[in-house]
């Protein structure tokens, strides 16, 4: 079977493309955690806590791949042990109004869209 060829507007799409970056499981749950705490910045124990069943290494994957996206800042302090804090960049800010209007939502439908 010949293979399809992708249509070249697929790959500039912007729903597809942003989306595709922080769509997942695990990335608005990390951005919301960062966004809702205390001071803004968080340890990574400190996020795990929060999301106590995403394992630490999908946490830590997640958290690469937002870094890369450019929705989250990482820095690591030179002492022993290592201190990591996270915190969300401007653009990662930005994209904070849209998701609570997702959440709320979600929480006006979630019978809706969640029953069986």
């Amino acid at each position: 079977m010949p293979k399809k060829e992708i249509n070249p507007e697929y790959l500039t799409c912007p729903i597809r493309q942003v989306i595709s970056r922080f769509g997942d499981k695990w990335s608005m749950l990390i951005l919301y955690t960062l966004h809702d705490s205390e001071k803004g910045v968080m340890r990574f124990s400190e996020i795990h806590d929060h999301m106590a069943d995403c394992s630490q290494k999908m946490l830590s994957k997640t958290l690469k791949e937002l870094q890369n996206s450019h929705l989250v800042n990482r820095k690591v302090y030179p002492e022993v042990p290592p201190r990591v804090e996270y915190w969300l960049t401007d653009t990662g800010q930005s994209l904070i109004p849209a998701m609570e209007m997702l959440i709320g939502w979600a929480k006006q439908h979630f019978d809706d869209v969640v029953k069986a």
